[in-house]
């Protein structure tokens, strides 16, 4: 029997409505017939019909505001609506007016390297970078042969960028696992993430600097409460943990990590507490470490940047960007303000912009995802790299 496209299409409309009157997506039906995780479920579901009705048509449309861009790691948006990104191969750049301004903001100069997956990474804004134009960024440098990185403080005037001062140097670094990203709390301190550069017992190792999450104050001290005296580390057990986001309801902490083969993790950070790595992954359990709120499985994510959605259609859910994923992974969570759960997975954009590297949300409700086709592992298309923003579509 032939059917015609409008009837197929009237056909998918009751599926994806009657799935979710049952409490589901339709990408978690998909997903959990296949078992787990796994690439051959819900991974496709979202991006493969996206003619479909329901969930799985994207609800925002896509527009470039940045093409053939040099691996960019790192976005921020500062309240004079002026947009701020890192390159890892060594510049700030900068977006004024809905155009991308030729010249950097600053270019890292030495003992600055960019080799494998270091360079400069991370970015943050001051919350007062209104007033006192600090902007932070993380980056891998050079010491006597071995590879190291740094978080720095510039000052910001007139779009044009200076150092202003080392908060901590000599963290662990390697040609891959050098964590990177750095992100202001609603504590007003400044996180950090560092990998374990290959060696997995400094994770577990409290005195080392590797393979944590870490909190200091804006000028480089070390809060009073952190969980151990004098130190930085906020929590330890990390492998390469390269997303930080806060739930602006509860104020919880997440990370996204890197994980050996697979079994990538999202995690609920507590100060003071273990993730485990070397030690467990995945659903692996060890007593005083924590298992991941979520993992890959046998699947690999290799997740990076995360936002928390505050406006629109995806209100109240948790972005992971993916590099190896190719996507972006929207979480549902649940939870009254004890553990938090996972709810609800969905898979979007896959394998529509190649390896993503960030996602951050604007004031307005749109979000923005960084693409990184040009680092050595993706697959580069004309335009690449480039900084593609989300718009939510109007509610029909």
């Amino acid at each position: 029997m032939r059917v015609s496209g409008k009837r197929l299409r009237s056909l998918v409309g009751v599926l994806a409505i009657a799935l979710a009157a049952g409490g589901c997506s339709l990408v978690d039906n998909m997903k959990g017939r296949n078992g787990g995780d796994g690439k051959a479920g819900g991974e496709t579901a979202a991006s493969a019909a996206p003619e479909t009705a329901g969930q799985a048509v994207l609800p925002y449309r896509q527009e470039v505001v940045a093409d053939n861009l040099n691996v960019p790691w790192a976005f921020e948006i500062s309240s004079d609506g002026r947009m701020f990104f890192t390159e890892r191969s060594g510049a700030v750049r900068m977006i004024r007016d809905g155009k991308l301004v030729k010249d950097p903001v600053i270019s890292m100069p030495a003992p600055f390297v960019s080799k494998g997956e270091g360079g400069l990474l991370g970015l943050a804004l001051d919350p007062q970078f209104a007033d006192n134009h600090y902007m932070y960024v993380y980056h891998t440098y050079e010491d006597k042969g071995q590879t190291k990185n740094r978080l720095l403080r510039l000052i910001e005037q007139s779009g044009k960028a200076k150092l202003d001062k080392v908060l901590i140097d000599g963290l662990p670094g390697s040609t891959n696992h050098n964590g990177g990203r750095i992100k202001f709390g609603p504590d007003g301190h400044l996180y950090v993430t560092s990998g374990d550069r290959y060696e997995p017992p400094l994770a577990q190792d409290t005195k080392s600097l590797g393979g944590k999450i870490l909190r200091i104050r804006p000028d480089g001290s070390v809060p009073a409460d952190n969980p151990f005296p004098g130190s930085p580390v906020y929590s330890y057990g990390h492998r390469n943990p390269q997303g930080l986001v806060w739930q602006p309801e509860t104020g919880k902490l997440f990370a996204s990590e890197h994980g050996q083969s697979a079994h990538d993790e999202i995690n609920v950070i507590e100060a003071g507490a273990n993730y485990g790595w070397p030690t467990i992954e995945g659903d692996q359990t060890a007593p005083r470490m924590k298992p991941p709120l979520a993992h890959s499985g046998t699947t690999t994510w290799a997740p990076s940047g995360m936002t928390f959605v505050t406006k629109g259609p995806w209100k109240g859910s948790m972005l992971a960007a993916n590099l190896r994923g190719e996507q972006l992974i929207r979480f549902e969570l649940s939870g009254d303000g004890g553990q938090p759960a996972v709810s609800g997975k969905q898979y979007w954009l896959q394998r529509q912009l190649g390896r993503i590297r960030d996602v951050y949300e604007g004031p307005d409700g749109s979000l923005y995802v960084l693409t990184n086709n040009r680092d050595g592992r993706g697959t580069p298309k004309a335009g690449d790299d480039k900084i593609i923003r989300l718009v939510p579509e109007a509610v029909k």
